[in-house]
């Protein structure tokens, strides 16, 4: 898929109402594509409708419930599909969560992937068409005070490697794509796993930043899917996204 080939184009997004999906949403629809963003906050969404206009279709609905993923790619048959939807884990040390708290982002994160990976195979999408999936960096480096959140996003990683094969051996022309986002202050989710971290490192959120660099904003997440949905030589199956831009792993 080009940039020009991307004006027009059905794009959905999960999890469009706030964070990185926000962001990616907002960036597909100044790119000239017709977003369809799902979430279960209608009012977040409404607002985001009043700001994109015409070019953003709101969609309040559970991303992890089968049926929706299903229903919405029939509906649409989306050029590009960004799975975005996850839980936020609760931001305790192991010891302090329950199997439920712990589980968390297994019951939401994956199965949401799950579903609508399977659903853009089954379907199938049309050949050229992007899936983008969002992991963590979490899911090289590890989460201590999240549960089962790195081992979930790491799931998302193989899940996605998996579907890229499914693709190539049925020769679908499907691509897809696993993005590791680095931890960043600059949505909620994050934010909360911050303050987190920094307060086991014994220091203050500004001194806990400080020594991470640059933080990734949603506005970068926006611009380098972008890029990943229609640049060339973007051919590894999954990438870590800080700052700096995208790298392979």
């Amino acid at each position: 898929m080009t940039a020009k080939q991307l004006s027009g184009t059905a794009a959905l997004v999960t999890g469009a109402s706030r964070g990185f999906g926000r962001g990616i949403a907002t960036a597909l629809s100044q790119a000239g594509a017709d977003v369809i963003g799902v979430a279960r906050d209608r009012g977040q969404l409404a607002e985001l409708r009043d700001q994109l206009g015409g070019t953003f279709t709101p969609v309040a609905a559970d991303a992890a419930d089968p049926v929706v993923a299903g229903q919405l790619i029939d509906a649409y048959r989306p050029r590009l599909l960004v799975l975005n939807a996850g839980a936020a884990p609760l931001s305790r040390p192991l010891h302090q969560h329950t199997w439920q708290t712990f589980s968390t982002n297994w019951q939401v994160d994956v199965q949401h992937a799950f579903h609508w990976t399977r659903e853009a195979l089954l379907r199938p999408l049309d050949p050229g068409s992007v899936v983008i999936a969002f992991s963590s960096g979490a899911a090289l480096q590890g989460s201590p005070l999240s549960g089962g959140y790195a081992g979930a996003k790491a799931t998302i990683r193989f899940l996605t490697a998996y579907a890229a094969d499914e693709s190539r051996r049925a020769g679908l022309g499907i691509r897809f794509t696993a993005v590791l986002p680095q931890l960043t202050p600059a949505t909620g989710l994050g934010a909360v796993a911050v303050a987190a971290y920094a307060a086991r490192e014994d220091m203050d959120v500004a001194t806990f930043l400080e020594s991470r660099g640059p933080a990734l904003t949603p506005e970068r997440v926006g611009a380098e899917v972008i890029a990943l949905a229609t640049g060339d030589g973007y051919d590894k199956g999954a990438y870590l996204l800080t700052a700096a831009g995208l790298s392979p792993v």
